[in-house]
């Protein structure tokens, strides 16, 4: 393989966490020597899917501590450790919002119950930056309506983790496929001679 067709690979692995620094992280110190093994380091096509699908998963679904149960999960399912730890990060404070307002809507709509309007959630949120004196009312109605965000964003993220975790392995697995098959036409073809 030449440098140019690498190049792709060593930049993306230089983000990557290297196995001493996951090594020495006080949440992953409990996996011991098991974390160590080459095979959960190697960068196969396998084993990069299913970490990135792992990872995809825990990100999604687990709000807290998603690095170490992925990697636990990984070193379960032989898959590749860095991208698993990585892939936890798509959710982040940039993401997290989006994701599970988009899951709240996904399982209110997968169990029938109606979405708050945006009107409301924003008169909600300016009553809230006003510092506005609620009563007793308005104590009980916000508490019900916390509560009932529970199982539609429970039900959204979990099938959110599940369908995104299952389309990222999916497509890893073919666009890794998809770039073995074209290099191996690339070797095989003719060279046309030199002057």
């Amino acid at each position: 393989m030449n440098d140019t067709r690498r190049a792709p690979l060593k930049a993306f692995k230089r983000y990557l966490p290297d196995r001493e620094r996951i090594a020495r992280n006080r949440w992953l110190r409990w996996l011991g020597p098991s974390l160590l093994h080459p095979r959960l380091w190697h960068f196969s096509r396998r084993g990069v899917a299913v970490g990135v699908a792992v990872g995809v998963f825990f990100g999604l679904l687990v709000p807290i501590a998603q690095i170490p149960m992925a990697a636990g999960v990984a070193i379960v399912l032989r898959a590749n450790v860095p991208t698993a730890v990585s892939s936890t990060l798509i959710t982040n404070p940039f993401t997290f919002a989006p994701i599970y307002l988009l899951a709240y809507q996904v399982g209110a709509t997968m169990l029938g119950e109606e979405a708050p309007d945006a009107a409301s959630v924003a008169q909600f949120a300016e009553e809230q930056a006003a510092g506005v004196e609620p009563d007793e009312g308005f104590w009980n109605s916000s508490w019900k309506r916390i509560t009932a965000l529970g199982r539609p964003l429970i039900v959204g993220l979990a099938t959110l983790a599940i369908g995104a975790g299952a389309l990222t392995y999916v497509l890893i697995m073919l666009v890794w496929r998809i770039r073995t098959v074209m290099a191996r036409r690339r070797r095989q073809r003719p060279r046309a001679p030199r002057d």
